[in-house]
């Protein structure tokens, strides 16, 4: 696990524990129960079937990151509106929203998600380092409707338990790899029968060397056995970037930081939707 990524999770796991001391689970759960049922962020992104020029996008709300910073200068303190940067993405061509949650790191808040849900009918993923299952539940009691997982941070066992639950809430889940070596870990677990509502992201990101290429996704893509539930994650900046995924099969991304460089990050991904002449 690199240094940076290390530092994360070791910080997640305080964090945890000091909202697991502050809120019990079963306060949770009962919030869970009563928030309106999840919308299918699956089913948004995989139903029907994606035409041969359509490229679906999880757009994402992110304010900054570790690597980054402030994404721009605007987005600090009361600059930053999840809310107005959803419904932008959404009359921009979205099919989902990513909704980053973590704060120390990338400035997110899971106060976010709710915001969001009252301004626009698309469905949302709560995007953090998850590694409990109680993240689940907070997720769900806070209105996501689907959660990422990234396997660099997961053992098998985790992996496993942490779909188990996010199906038993009905949340969709994005298990998201960043390597050849953690996509072939994953793949006998996906076939698994834990939560049929999981699509497969491979990130562009090295997390060794931290630069991106989307011939990450091209050439893992070989051993995936049904591209139809792949998303590409990272490094897509331009409507010739989505055209060239699509060639290979690739109908589903997520993008971020481009977007969010953008002074208007709707009007940015209507026109990266739009036909190559």
């Amino acid at each position: 696990m690199p240094a940076t990524l290390r530092e994360i999770i070791e910080h997640k796991r305080g964090e945890v524990a000091r909202a697991k001391a502050s809120t019990p689970v079963s306060e949770l759960r009962a919030r869970a129960e009563d928030a309106e049922p999840a919308r299918d962020f699956f089913e948004a992104l995989t139903e029907p079937r994606p035409s041969a020029n359509e490229t679906r996008v999880i757009a994402e709300v992110k304010r900054r990151s570790p690597s980054a910073g402030l994404i721009r200068p605007e987005y600090d303190a009361d600059g930053f509106d999840p809310a107005d940067i959803a419904q932008k993405y959404s009359k921009g061509g979205a099919s989902a929203i990513s909704c980053l949650t973590d704060e120390k790191f990338f400035g997110g808040s899971l106060g976010f998600i709710q915001p969001i849900k009252d301004q626009i009918a698309l469905p949302v993923l709560r995007k953090d380092f998850i590694i409990d299952p109680y993240q689940i539940v907070e997720a769900r009691a806070h209105g996501a409707d689907a959660v990422l997982l990234i396997a660099e941070c997961l053992n098998d066992e985790h992996i496993r338990e942490l779909l188990d639950a996010s199906n038993e809430l009905g949340l969709s889940a994005l298990l998201e790899v960043h390597s050849r070596q953690n996509l072939q870990r994953v793949l006998p677990i996906l076939e698994e029968p834990l939560n049929p509502r999981t699509l497969l992201g491979i990130n562009n990101r090295d997390l060794t060397r931290m630069v991106t290429d989307l011939g990450q996704t091209t050439e893992l893509l070989k051993l995936v056995p049904d591209p139809s539930m792949l998303v590409s994650e990272s490094g897509i900046r331009t409507s010739d970037d989505l055209a060239h995924l699509r060639s290979h099969g690739v109908h589903i991304t997520l993008i971020g930081e481009h977007l969010m460089r953008q002074p208007d990050p709707g009007q940015a991904l209507k026109a990266m939707l739009e036909p190559v002449d």
